[in-house]
């Protein structure tokens, strides 16, 4: 009987397996990469939005009530602190406190009533002391001599934005450039960005800048990567100017 040699059967060999596999495997991290960044930028973007609505409804605010919330604080639920306030009284803090999402009607907020972020981290803001203090946009009557006056005197000299923290002076800029004016800003509203739970970035000097409770210096510029001069910077920020805030007032008729 004559034998005959039968061909191998056909596979993948140890070689071809692990190439298929390294290849799947890139595949597979570089789809993960794209759809984790494509998750970020949708984060920021939504935060983005979040930052400009709480802005519009701080404006809407003191166009109702005459005068800019006071922010929140640990203890205040997402309300103002005081509560409604205090009448004309100081606020609880001015630079280290929350959106009062509750005092302004902010919707997008966590089980304790603080506004938050796409990345639910809780929103700051920051009020101008000198303004809030003493400033009324309501009609106050003199009678001796009989005359109609209108309290809008008073302007910011304490809140002023910085490009770096690196150059900053106590309560100025100093040597870092300045993003804006000690008279120039009556609120500033920002989130901490995707690293900013539970506490700021320990090793990042600028965002840890915006964090200081008794601090009217914050800073803000376009984001950085960990191996910048001054650490990872994500913090998104926008603030209320002195003109636009009384340019609403005007409009709204609360003022002449």
């Amino acid at each position: 009987m004559r034998s005959t040699l039968q061909a191998p059967a056909a596979g993948f060999s140890l070689v071809e397996l692990a190439l298929v596999l390294l290849i799947v495997g890139i595949l597979m991290l570089s789809l993960m990469s794209t759809l984790s960044s494509q998750i970020d930028q949708r984060s920021i973007d939504d935060t983005r939005r979040r930052l400009e609505q709480a802005r519009e409804l701080v404006l809407s605010f003191a166009i109702v009530n005459g005068r800019l919330p006071c922010p929140a604080t640990a203890a205040s639920s997402g309300d103002e602190s005081p509560a409604g306030g205090g009448a004309g009284a100081a606020c609880t803090t001015y630079y280290g406190g929350w959106l009062p999402a509750r005092a302004i009607g902010f919707q997008q907020a966590d089980s304790s009533g603080f506004a938050v972020d796409a990345w639910g981290n809780r929103i700051r803001y920051a009020v101008s002391a000198t303004t809030w203090g003493t400033t009324r946009f309501t009609k106050q009557h003199n009678s001796s001599p009989a005359t109609d006056a209108w309290l809008v005197t008073t302007t910011p000299s304490d809140l002023v934005i910085c490009g770096s923290a690196t150059g900053i002076t106590g309560t100025t800029c100093n040597t870092a450039p300045s993003v804006t004016n000690q008279n120039v800003v009556v609120a500033i509203i920002f989130s901490t960005g995707k690293n900013g739970a539970p506490t700021p970035c320990a090793t990042c000097l600028d965002e840890r800048a915006n964090t200081i409770v008794v601090d009217p210096v914050f800073v803000f510029h376009t984001p950085t990567s960990s191996g910048a001069a001054n650490g990872e910077f994500d913090d998104q920020m926008t603030w209320i100017t002195v003109g636009e805030l009384y340019g609403k007032l005007i409009a709204a008729g609360q003022l002449p």
